[in-house]
């Protein structure tokens, strides 16, 4: 069974790899980079300050470094033990898949998948309340991991095993957050 699924999980990849073009290269590269995502971060930060004040965002900020920390080195715990091989290492495909950007690193789960989720859960249910448009933010997870696949860095299954954690992560974040931070409020 577990066969079958990864045989499934490489053929959707190389389908959306795929679908890639050298013209659009440049901007996946620009895309998968988290520092060319300042600007949106910035601005999701002042929604939040206008909203709960200095004080709470501050302490929301913690919270996401802490946040951000153990999702990542969560996902590190998980590639060191799983040790799958990212699409542009594999010899099975990676002849057959467009690689833009190589990688030695292991691949189940995403940590971009992971971390942009986690962030962007907790942001929407803090912002969800004051934006009715707040569900906006997930185009940024969702863009963001979309690009490892066609960087052939990602599976697809790295990255749903990504957002999965994420959310899960970003939700128990959230909801200690609002136990010892929000009560306040």
């Amino acid at each position: 069974m577990l066969e079958k699924v990864l045989t499934l999980d490489s053929q959707l990849l190389i389908f959306l790899n795929g679908l890639g073009s050298e013209n659009y290269d440049g901007l996946w590269l620009f895309i998968t980079k988290q520092s060319n995502w300042t600007l949106v971060f910035l601005i999701v930060l002042y929604l939040v300050y206008k909203k709960i004040g200095i004080k709470s965002t501050l302490y929301l900020l913690v919270f996401v470094s802490l946040l951000l920390v153990v999702t990542d080195q969560t996902t590190n715990l998980f590639k060191v033990t799983f040790q799958r091989l990212r699409p542009c290492n594999n010899p099975d495909i990676n002849t057959i898949i467009r690689i833009v950007k190589p990688s030695n690193s292991f691949s189940f789960f995403s940590g971009h998948a992971a971390n942009s989720m986690a962030t962007m859960t907790f942001l929407f249910l803090i912002l969800k309340k004051y934006y009715g448009y707040a569900f906006l933010v997930f185009l940024f997870p969702l863009i963001f991991a979309y690009s490892r696949i066609y960087l052939g860095l990602h599976y697809p299954l790295d990255i749903l095993t990504g957002y999965l954690f994420g959310a899960t992560f970003g939700f128990v974040t959230y909801k200690l957050y609002q136990k010892y931070i929000l009560k306040d409020s």
